[in-house]
């Protein structure tokens, strides 16, 4: 273990501002807490803490933060208090040792959800301070490396997964390059121990072999001997990638390890900016460049702040290699990341300019509010996370780092959430393109917003951030909630009109606590659903369970008779074979009409789906028929709503076609209700069309009379 005196002498050879008391208070404090504590490798508990604030100083980062790596885990594990770590060493570390503290007491379901948890107060924390997190990740490191002394094995691959999938990507996050390579590859080696070996071996197969030695060593030679002709002072190194980062590259290109030509990668660090091109220069006229292996990460640095140069070139001996050209400032910050910012920017840890610079963490706080489930919570994080990204701008230039595979929704939402909220089409470079348009490095991206403009639920499905899918299914949701909400409300309304008696809130509300709900709100919810039926809640009140007077309606007859001791009530629903009060929703995919021969699916909580019976959809229930509603339209009902009927017309490209389309819907009484162009040539353009109608007899109408303009060559129904 560390001893006090070197603690404090590691910390005060590279600050001398150090708070030598609070330290060596917090050593103290912390191995008293400990006390006779022990870990699972039998060492006693306070070598962790240690450890952890061993490591801190390996960063080289402030006493607080020292001390935070000492306390961490007094407050969780022992018996020591936020208020006494307050009291004896300040609000700045008692804010540092509660945001790493996780919530051990807070009682949750289960294991993922209490680690949903404690990464949202993780966020949390670190949006206030940044340290935190260098302390998490400190604390996590550790506890990997000691991973192999934990017994059992489901415990082992659990902390190894969430390793891999939260704690390394968050170190990358914020450029802590070493940190993150070291966390993914003791992760691998619990994961995947027998590749792991297999690829170590190989690396060393290659170390120990004469000629991959005299090749990698003739390499060096020559690309310092080409720089220093042309008068150019650098250092040289050569970098080894690490198992884990080998075995990702032979999965996602599908080779074989013998394949791999970027094993190695040659780092050229030279004094300023400037004599990074200058670098970039002679490289490329002396050897030849590998077509798309260059990138320019000075000009757009990472969202990281990582910057550099990287170039694949067919270098010396004609071997294909990586070249790496970056300043001795930027190769701190690549190792170091935010925990280089006390080396060379100075800023005060937390400041506005540390945050802005990492201002993903505000980004993951706002999926965070977003997200009403933990886990849909978890799944947009590691959705953020994850990704590689493309550099796109804003018509004014403005820098937009996103995923890779982003589209133009995920562009909109990244400027702000009003925007993608109101989006309704997006110009690439100029040119007007679909949604789903995947981004390029470089790409200008003009967002096309309408004040009525909403998100649509298919947006989910093709974009890739957090961000837009959090807020996308939270538009959803709120718009969804307040449909069934007037849903529930019509179809109470009817069954009390049907009965003869005047619809009445004050009733339904007293009624509302023995129905199983908090509010009038919650009970129209709950009907829309389909949870209740509004013949239960009708009954209750005409039934006199509820004191509240109802009003007749003059000239109707209460239709509810006494048989065998039960109420009737007659449907609302203009469709035979359904329960009274159950909520019918018309099908999207195949969108029903009235005289289509129809089937009813039932989804617990969403009512009856109504589908045609020759849907495409139908084909993934034919295993499930307990969920199959045998019903058919009442046509003998009268019902004033229209339904959608959707078209597919191949249409003329000439001035006058839409117009043409337009005049013969609204002739044959229709109303457009929607319109999307699917394709475009120059001759023709293919379209859909969402027409509201009464029944199919009248869509058949509207497409007969559409047959019969010039400028239309085909019409055809769509029902999947």
């Amino acid at each position: 273990m560390i001893r006090q005196y070197e603690l404090v002498d590691r910390v005060k050879c590279y600050d001398d501002s150090a708070n030598e008391d609070a330290l060596n208070r917090a050593y103290v404090f912390s191995m008293m807490a400990h006390g006779s504590q022990r870990r699972e490798s039998g060492d006693p508990y306070f070598s962790h803490p240690l450890e952890v604030a061993g490591i801190l100083t390996e960063l080289k980062l402030d006493s607080d933060t020292i001390v935070t790596g000492l306390l961490h885990d007094t407050v969780e594990d022992t018996v020591a208090t936020i208020d006494e770590i307050k009291a004896q060493f300040g609000d700045s570390v008692a804010q540092l040792v509660d945001g790493v503290t996780k919530l051990s007491k807070f009682e949750l379901q289960s294991a993922d959800k209490r680690q949903v948890e404690n990464f949202r107060k993780l966020l949390l924390a670190t949006s206030r301070d940044i340290r935190v997190l260098l302390v998490k990740l400190a604390d996590r490191l550790h506890n990997m490396r000691t991973l192999h002394f934990i017994k059992e094995p489901t415990k082992r691959d659990r902390i190894a997964r969430e390793t891999m999938e939260i704690y390394a990507p968050l170190a990358e996050r914020i450029g802590m390059q070493g940190i993150k390579d070291e966390l993914e590859d003791l992760a691998f080696a619990e994961l995947h121990l027998d590749v792991r070996n297999t690829i170590l071996a190989r690396l060393e197969f290659l170390r120990t072999e004469a000629v991959e030695t005299e090749v990698i060593d003739g390499i060096s030679t020559e690309l310092r001997s080409t720089l220093k002709e042309r008068g150019v002072v650098a250092e040289l190194s050569g970098r080894e990638k690490r198992p884990y980062s080998i075995w990702r590259k032979m999965q996602r290109q599908n080779v074989e390890f013998a394949q791999l030509s970027d094993i190695m990668a040659f780092r050229i660090v030279v004094d300023d900016i400037m004599t990074c091109y200058q670098t970039l220069g002679i490289i490329h006229g002396t050897y030849s460049c590998v077509p798309g292996r260059f990138k320019d990460y000075i000009s757009t640095p990472k969202r990281n702040g990582y910057q550099s140069i990287h170039t694949g070139i067919i270098g010396p001996q004609k071997r294909r290699i990586e070249v790496q050209i970056r300043t001795a400032e930027m190769h701190q910050v690549a190792e170091l990341g935010v925990a280089a910012h006390w080396q060379y920017k100075k800023e005060t840890p937390g400041s506005e300019a540390e945050l802005y610079e990492y201002r993903w963490v505000r980004e993951l706080l706002d999926i965070l509010e977003h997200a009403d489930d933990p886990d849909e919570f978890l799944e947009n994080t590691k959705l953020d996370l994850f990704q590689d990204q493309v550099f796109c701008f804003t018509p004014k230039g403005e820098l937009i780092a996103l995923p890779r595979g982003a589209t133009p929704v995920d562009f909109a939402y990244e400027v702000h959430s009003e925007v993608g909220n109101s989006c309704i089409g997006a110009k690439i470079n100029g040119r007007l393109v679909q949604l789903q348009t995947k981004l390029r490095n470089g790409d200008q991206i003009e967002i096309v917003t309408s004040k009525p403009g909403v998100p649509s639920p298919d947006w989910e499905s093709f974009v890739v951030t957090g961000k837009a899918r959090a807020k996308i299914r939270r538009f959803v949701r709120t718009k969804e909630r307040a449909e069934y909400q007037q849903l529930g409300e019509a179809m109470i309304e009817k069954a009390f009109a049907r009965n003869g008696y005047q619809y009445s809130e004050q009733a339904i509300e007293k009624v509302s606590t023995q129905l199983g709900v908090q509010n009038l709100d919650d009970l129209y919810l709950a009907v829309g659903r389909g949870h209740l039926t509004a013949t239960r809640v009708a009954e209750i009140v005409i039934n006199g369970e509820t004191t509240e007077p109802l009003k007749r309606l003059s000239g109707e007859v209460n239709s509810i008779e006494a048989q065998n001791g039960k109420s009737k009530m007659v449907s609302a629903i203009p469709i035979h074979g359904l329960i009274p009060g159950v909520a019918v929703h018309y099908s999207n995919c195949c969108h029903p009409l009235p005289g289509d021969r129809i089937v009813g699916i039932q989804t617990v909580g969403k009512g009856v789906s109504v589908h045609i019976i020759d849907c495409e959809s139908l084909e993934s229930f034919h295993e499930m028929p307990e969920r199959w509603v045998d019903i058919s339209w009442d046509l003998s009902a009268k019902e004033d709503s229209n339904h959608i009927g959707r078209l597919n017309l191949v249409v003329v490209n000439q001035r006058g076609g839409l117009a043409s389309v337009a005049t013969v819907v609204a002739n044959s009484q229709g109303n457009i209700a929607n319109l999307k162009i699917t394709s475009r040539t120059r001759d023709l353009m293919e379209m859909l069309l969402d027409i509201e109608v009464h029944d199919n007899k009248h869509l058949n109408d509207i497409m007969a009379a559409l047959r019969g303009v010039s400028m239309v060559s085909s019409v055809s129904r769509v029902i999947q």
